[in-house]
């Protein structure tokens, strides 16, 4: 089972990240606190301090285009927020 998914890229999780050493990934639904800070300490050889995880409900999503509207929805997905020991970094855009 891939436990990480894929890194969280935004202004907000920039900003936690050069503030309070947190990063943000999405992460398969299945996976426990545990599964998921072995994860980041095997991939980026870091040592975590504390996982905080979230599960985002999906909900329905419409658009109007030239043919009409259509109707759609977004998955529901698991967040984890991570806490990075001392001044240990992840360097998120050299695995991509």
């Amino acid at each position: 089972m891939n436990v990480i998914i894929k890194p969280i890229v935004t202004e907000k999780m920039t900003a936690m990240s050069e503030k309070g050493n947190r990063y943000g990934f999405i992460v398969n639904r299945n996976a426990n606190k545990e599964q998921i800070k072995k994860a980041i300490e095997t991939l980026y050889t870091v040592e975590v301090e504390s996982v905080n995880t979230i599960v985002q409900r999906g909900k329905d999503a419409s658009r109007y285009t030239k043919s009409g509207l259509i109707r759609g929805n977004k998955n529901t997905f698991k967040k984890a927020i991570v806490q990075l020991k001392g001044d240990h970094t992840i360097d998120i855009f050299s695995n991509i």
